[in-house]
């Protein structure tokens, strides 16, 4: 078994007046879920890369896009950065783009002109 990142029960009990009710069948431990879909954003994962432990990756992602829809994931993460004064952990974001190497094809398709001072290429 991996090294696991789990909810401690302080953060848990934080955040659970911001689940949502089931309805018909229960759901799975949100504990493990919840973080599992933690540790895939923090490590910049794709869904099918997550530990197994965490559950199935498509079920990790389910929860995470239905409750992103429904805004439950931006209640739990003001309840979790709200937890003390002085946080355990800052992350920074690096998120970059990049582009399709056929990108640079669009302005040739459209018939659109390079606006450089040099000589156009044939």
């Amino acid at each position: 078994m991996t090294e696991l990142f789990l909810l401690s029960d302080q953060q848990m009990s934080r955040i659970n007046p911001h689940f949502p009710r089931s309805h018909g069948k229960p759901r799975v431990d949100d504990r493990r879920v919840v973080s599992g879909n933690l540790y895939v954003i923090r490590n910049g994962l794709q869904w099918k890369d997550a530990p197994k432990d965490y559950g199935p990756h498509k079920t990790l992602y389910n929860r995470f896009v239905r409750w992103g829809r429904r805004g439950i994931f931006e209640k739990i993460f003001a309840g979790l950065a709200g937890e003390s004064a002085v946080p355990e952990r800052i992350t920074i974001d690096s998120t970059h783009l990049k582009a399709h190497r056929t990108a640079t094809s669009l302005r040739k398709k459209r018939g659109l002109r390079a606006k450089s001072g040099g000589p156009r290429v044939a």
